[in-house]
C-alpha cells in the first residue's frame, strides 16, 4: 500500500493546481449546501409550527384560512366544548381568528407581495410555540395596535415599532415585535381580532378557529365531532397536517437545489477529473518507479483516488465553513399566496451532506484517471520526460 503522505506531498508540490481544485470545488459545495441550508430553514419553520394536540377548524370544502369564513356565533361554540385544554387562567385555549391578506411594498424598492395579517384573541398567543415580546410591548385591543416579527419589519415597509401600516383606510400602529420559535408564525403581523374586523368593514368576521385538546384521544374526539355534527359540519385539521400540506413548497426548492447542485457538481467533476489527468500525465515515470519497486496496480489505483478524494474533501470543508456566516441568516420565500419568513439552517445534517457531496465528486472525478494510471505500461512509463 503507497502511504498517505506521498498523496499529502504530491498536494503540496502541485499547490497551484491543487489550489484551483480545492477552491472550485469549494464553490460547488458552497452554493449546494446554501440551497440545502434553505430548504432545511423552510421545512423547520413549517415543522415547528404544528403542535401535536392542535386543531385548526374550518369552513367545510376550505383548503386554508385564507379561503375559510365562519359564522362568529358558531365558531364561539367551539370553545364551549369539553375535551378542550385550559390555561393557566382557567381558560379554554381557543382562539377565534380572522386573516386577510394585504399587498404591501418591500422596503427598498423590492416591490410589492403579499402580507399575512391575523386578528386572534389573547389565548391565540399561548398556541403558538414559545411566543414572547422582544422588543416594545404587546398590542392592546381596542386601540387599532400591531404587532410583528423583527424579520418582517426588516423586509417590509410600514412594519417597523412607530410606524403604520394602513388596513383599509385604517391604521394600525405597531408597538412590538415577537419571536415564536421561528415557526411560521414570524411571518404574520398580528392585531386584535375585533379591531381587523372592524378595519375591513366585516365585524363579525371569522376564518377559522385554533384550538388545544386535552389529549391525543380529545383530539380525534374533537376532530370527529366538528366535522359531523350538524350544529358544525366544519372541516377540523391536525395542525401538524395543515402545516404538513403546505411543505409542497418547500419541497420545489429541495428539488430546485438538487437540480442546480447537479449541474454544478457535473462542472465540479471535470475539473477534479481534469487535475487529476495532468497529474498522471505528468508523473508517468514516477508511476513507472511505484510499478517498478513491486507496487500493485490496485495500490496505484487505491492511491489516486484518494487523492482526488483528499482534494475534493479539503474543497468540500472550506465550502462548508464559508456557509456558516450565512447560518439564521433570514430570508423569505412566497407561500400559499403569501409571503413566509425563516433563515438558512445549517445542522450537521446539511453539513455532512455537502461533504458527502465532495467526496463523491472526488470519487467520480478520480477514478477514470486512476484507471489510465495503472494502465500505464511500465518501460514506456519509465521512459517518458
Amino acid at each position: 500500500m503507497i502511504p498517505a503522505k506521498y498523496n499529502v506531498r504530491n498536494l503540496r508540490v502541485r499547490w497551484m493546481t491543487t489550489l484551483m481544485t480545492v477552491l472550485s470545488t469549494g464553490l460547488v459545495v458552497w452554493a449546494s449546501v446554501l440551497c440545502f441550508g434553505l430548504t432545511d430553514g423552510l421545512r423547520y419553520a413549517l415543522q415547528v409550527t404544528g403542535h401535536e394536540l392542535d386543531l385548526i377548524v374550518l369552513r367545510k370544502g376550505s383548503a386554508d384560512e385564507i379561503g375559510s369564513g365562519l359564522e362568529q356565533k358558531v365558531a364561539r361554540e367551539v370553545s364551549t366544548l369539553s375535551g378542550i385544554a385550559k390555561d393557566g387562567a382557567g381558560r379554554p385555549m381557543c382562539s377565534v381568528e380572522f386573516v386577510t391578506i394585504l399587498t404591501k411594498p418591500r422596503r427598498n424598492n423590492g416591490g410589492t407581495v403579499n402580507l399575512i395579517v391575523r386578528g386572534l384573541e389573547d389565548v391565540g398567543r399561548e398556541l403558538r410555540p414559545d411566543f414572547r415580546i422582544v422588543e416594545g410591548r404587546d398590542l392592546e385591543p381596542g386601540r387599532f395596535e400591531a404587532i410583528t416579527s423583527r424579520s418582517m419589519a426588516a423586509r417590509f415597509e410600514n412594519l417597523a415599532i412607530g410606524e403604520k401600516l394602513e388596513v383599509n383606510r385604517q391604521f394600525f400602529e405597531v408597538v412590538g415585535y415577537f419571536e415564536a420559535a421561528g415557526s411560521a408564525a414570524e411571518s404574520e403581523v398580528w392585531t386584535d381580532l375585533r379591531d381587523l374586523g372592524l378595519a375591513r368593514k366585516s365585524p363579525a368576521a371569522v376564518s377559522s378557529v385554533c384550538l388545544r385538546a386535552e389529549s391525543a384521544g380529545q383530539r380525534d374526539e374533537l376532530q370527529r365531532l366538528l366535522q359531523d355534527d350538524k350544529r358544525f359540519q366544519m372541516k377540523a385539521i391536525s395542525e401538524k397536517q395543515y402545516f404538513e400540506d403546505q411543505m409542497n413548497q418547500s419541497n420545489a426548492i429541495q428539488y430546485i437545489g438538487y437540480i442546480i447542485a447537479g449541474f454544478l457538481i457535473f462542472g465540479a467533476m471535470f475539473a477534479a477529473a481534469n487535475t487529476m489527468f495532468a497529474a498522471v500525465a505528468s508523473r508517468a515515470r514516477e508511476i513507472g518507479t511505484l510499478r517498478a519497486l513491486g507496487f500493485s496496480r490496485s495500490a496505484i489505483l487505491s492511491s489516486f483516488l484518494f487523492e482526488a478524494i483528499l482534494l475534493c474533501l479539503l474543497g468540500g470543508l472550506l465550502g462548508c465553513l464559508a456557509t456558516l456566516p450565512f447560518n439564521g441568516l433570514s430570508t423569505g420565500t412566497i407561500n400559499q399566496f403569501s409571503e413566509i419568513t425563516f433563515s438558512f439552517r445549517f445542522g450537521p445534517l446539511v453539513l455532512a451532506q455537502g461533504v458527502m457531496l465532495a467526496v463523491s465528486m472526488g470519487l467520480l472525478g478520480g477514478i477514470l484517471p486512476a484507471m489510465r494510471a495503472v494502465r500505464l505500461n511500465i518501460v514506456t512509463a519509465l521512459r517518458a520526460r
